[in-house]
């Protein structure tokens, strides 16, 4: 059986009303560009004629514009699953018109082997190459992966390959490719240190379930990160501090020194101003996504090894990267994403996580997904993946947002993704709060040492209150979420007026 190619909207055109599809990739990296744009200028057709036309989307992660954006603004999105950073289909979520399920990114293939969030219907991937041999057809793919190896294995109608000739061969042989068993049949994952490859280069898939090959030649999604400033290099110092306090108190390795960090901006700020500071020993990172500032901590040698899920670059770093492959192909592996998030994993590397939290309370419960307890913002994604199994569980945020007006200290989370219990330290550009080991009323004076000077007397006054009600942690249930109520019918949690709130 030969190759087939076919174009976008050839592929579109296979699709139906009720299918489940299936999108390699992770983070616009590795997504498709060409065929769902096609799906959702068919939706518009079939919605024009007064037929319905809705697909379930299944993918590794977040996707491109392309794909997540398209399809939303199309209305051709039923169901959605797991994370997102699409602006456009994060408002479809909000205004509940696209039925979104929050996954932990390590349970995601896993649901697909059971059939709970499938079999999908079909399966769409981008490969750099691909080369038939027998009756297989090996896929090399881009920058990232997801969950494309169990959805090309499950996908019942088959798959679109989409060869997208934008991406340079020089990524052939950064991949590890494994797939993880059912749990009944599990065997290890012989994972030990970040660069140990227990897979293949490529995927694999029989020929006759190639249902066509989409060529085209169009850059990545990912957009190049926002600069550090001052507040992400002092969360990055004291980050920086942390460790070495850690490490010089025997907490964590020095010689193994693994870090996981999280996804955005800041993250990527902070983690580049981390590899900047001279008491950090060089390092290496086991995460899944990696950015632009950890590519050049790569370059300068403060990075050994790097094991990733997916590389969320802009397209001119990602082409920077190819052109210079020598510099990374000793020290670089691109994986599946129930492999860079398998808890097994992050737990035996003794990983040092490095995520980004919305808002804390003032006992460590952490929110991560949700704007004032109700919008979605992007997912929980990996975080709680790293938090739940990390030897040393962190989160980084700046003080305060909007300009001041709100709080990410507060007295009682909106929505908790994180609780207590897996939170060692969180980091603001005024300090850490080192959690471990202390009640309730400690981890309290800790994390609002760290708030902003604002609203440090709010949230001091507020547990005052709280105390005379007792208990291990001292709450007033009715002034709970004042400061969220007042900035949402003032504009500004400082004009908090605790007494608003009280009921004898």
């Amino acid at each position: 059986m030969t190759i087939s190619y076919i174009s976008a909207a050839e592929a579109a055109a296979m699709i139906n009303h009720g299918d489940v599809l299936g999108v390699g990739g992770f983070g616009p990296a590795g997504s498709p560009k060409c065929i769902t744009p096609e799906i959702a200028k068919r939706a518009r057709g079939e919605h024009e004629a007064g037929r319905p036309f809705r697909v379930d989307l299944i993918t590794g992660a977040s996707i491109g514009a392309s794909c997540d954006g398209e399809l939303a603004a199309a209305d051709a999105i039923d169901r959605r699953l797991p994370f997102t950073v699409n602006p456009e289909i994060r408002k479809a979520f909000n205004e509940g018109r696209v039925r979104y399920s929050d996954l932990n990114l390590s349970d995601n293939a896993t649901f697909l082997r059971q059939g709970i969030t499938g079999p999908p219907t079909w399966g769409i991937m981008e490969a750099c190459h691909i080369e038939q041999v027998g009756n297989t057809i090996r896929i090399y793919p881009t920058a990232g992966i997801g969950i494309a190896p169990t959805i090309c294995r499950l996908a019942t109608q088959g798959i679109f390959i989409e060869l997208n000739e934008w991406h340079s061969t020089n990524l052939i042989g950064l991949h590890d490719i494994y797939e993880i068993e059912n749990p009944w049949s599990r065997t290890t994952v012989g994972i030990t240190h970040p660069l140990k490859r227990i897979g293949k280069p490529y995927i694999e898939v029989e020929a006759h379930r190639v249902k066509g090959v989409v060529r085209c030649n169009l850059p990545d999604e990912s957009r190049s990160m926002t600069p550090g400033n001052s507040i992400t290099d002092a969360i990055g110092q004291h980050m920086a501090d942390f460790l070495v306090y850690n490490m010089n108190h025997g907490f964590i390795s020095r010689d193994r020194l693994i870090l996981q960090s999280g996804v955005g901006s800041g993250a990527n700020a902070v983690l580049g101003a981390l590899g900047e500071c001279e008491d950090v020993p060089r390092f290496s990172i086991y995460t899944e996504v990696l950015q632009e500032e950890p590519l050049r901590l790569i370059k300068n040698g403060r990075v050994k090894a790097a094991s990733t899920g997916a590389l969320t670059i802009g397209p001119e770093p990602l082409r920077e990267l190819c052109n210079d492959i020598s510099h990374y192909s000793d020290c670089l592996l691109v994986r599946p994403s129930e492999i860079s998030n398998c808890p097994e994993i992050i737990a035996r590397l003794g990983i040092c996580s490095m995520n980004t939290a919305i808002e804390v309370d003032v006992y460590g419960h952490v929110n991560s997904t949700k704007i004032g307890g109700t919008r979605m913002m992007n997912g929980v994604g990996g975080s709680a993946d790293f938090t739940c199994n990390a030897m040393l569980a962190s989160f980084t945020c700046s003080s305060t947002t909007k300009d001041g007006k709100i709080s990410s200290i507060v007295p009682f989370c909106s929505h908790v993704d994180h609780t207590e219990h897996y939170v060692d330290a969180v980091i603001t550009e005024y300090g850490v709060a080192d959690l471990r080991g202390k009640c309730s009323m400690e981890k309290a004076a800790a994390l609002i040492e760290i708030a902003h000077p604002d609203y440090r007397p709010l949230l001091r006054d507020y547990l005052c209150l709280a105390e005379r009600y007792g208990g291990h942690t001292h709450h007033v249930l009715p002034a709970a979420f004042a400061m969220h109520d007042t900035y949402r019918r003032k504009g500004d949690m400082r004009l908090t007026d605790w007494s608003e709130y009280i009921r004898e």
